[in-house]
């Protein structure tokens, strides 16, 4: 009996995570977790105290999201209650849950890459965050981007998926490569090789290459991708032949981590070719730009002013 009740929220919790569970079930974890919320029992010298864990749980929670919301305070206890109770089953058990070691990756003002345990390669833009395991152990490969920009490398494992949380959208892959753009305002995964389920807020799309999944305005829509992002520019140097300034500044802004801000929005038609170098700094590739177009451009930070 309890090995049932384990499967079904094992199946239950992985759909709700892919944003694939119907109205029913999603009724069903919620009123799961009030009812374990009501009939918890916590010891305080084993597990501390409840208000400080179940902050903690609720914090992560906020850091998995990528947003602040305003929740009613006995959520966070539910989130606490709920893990007791899987704790009781055994979902819980494997340390890798409970006691994984996280490390976080940060980058300043370049590009940088990271090989990780399974074999698989990160390549994270400049300004950004990542956190994964120190060794990746049970059934699932789970790393989160928590800012910026990233292009993955994923090892392929089709008993190990590989799952991505990024902002408020979950990428699920076995073995792909795929960009990754996180902003403020949105989030784009982008395909280059293989295939790729994109899911959040009730929505999933699965994409291929040549395809990117935009959540934008809590809706998840699927489109063509625009074809300079069809390569692990991290990685590799880049010709932008007959190009326009505007293309140009996209790919600077997720390769750099860096916004643009221009009084004329004439200049962004202005053509050129540019040749950037995988390991070029930000400053090298502006003076080249100004060189041809005598444009000016000011660096203040993660803002670069054009004049």
């Amino acid at each position: 009996m309890i090995k049932r009740i384990k499967h079904s929220l094992e199946y239950l919790l992985d759909k709700s995570s892919r944003g694939k569970t119907s109205s029913a079930e999603e009724n069903l974890l919620n009123d799961f977790a009030f009812s374990e919320y009501q009939n918890s029992k916590w010891d305080m010298d084993l597990m501390g105290n409840p208000e400080e864990v179940s902050q903690n749980i609720y914090d992560e929670i906020q850091l998995r999201i990528g947003k602040k919301k305003s929740f009613n305070p006995y959520l966070k206890y539910m989130a606490a209650a709920s893990i007791l109770f899987l704790l009781g089953l055994g979902f819980f058990l494997r340390p890798n849950v409970l006691n994984q070691k996280q490390i976080t990756f940060k980058t300043s003002s370049t590009p940088k890459s990271i090989q990780l345990n399974d074999g698989s390669k990160i390549y994270l833009a400049a300004n950004s965050s990542f956190q994964y395991p120190e060794k990746f152990e049970g059934d699932q490969r789970t790393v989160s981007l928590l800012k910026g920009n990233a292009f993955f490398e994923v090892a392929k494992d089709k008993k190990h998926p590989f799952i991505i949380h990024s902002g408020e959208i979950q990428t699920r892959v076995v073995g792909t490569s795929f960009h990754i753009q996180l902003s403020k305002l949105n989030c784009k995964v982008i395909v280059v090789t293989g295939k790729v389920n994109v899911s959040g807020k009730g929505q999933s799309v699965d994409l291929i290459p040549n395809q990117e999944a935009l959540f934008e305005s809590q809706k998840l829509t699927k489109q063509q991708a625009d074809k300079a992002f069809l390569v692990n520019w991290y990685n590799e140097d880049v010709t932008l032949d007959q190009t326009t300034l505007k293309q140009v500044i996209t790919i600077l802004q997720y390769k750099y981590g860096v916004s643009f801000q221009y009084n004329n929005e004439h200049v962004l038609a202005t053509p050129l070719t540019v040749f950037i170098k995988k390991d070029a700094t930000l400053e090298n590739v502006l003076e080249q730009i100004n060189y041809i177009t005598n444009l000016k451009f000011r660096v203040y930070g993660e803002i670069v002013k054009v004049d």
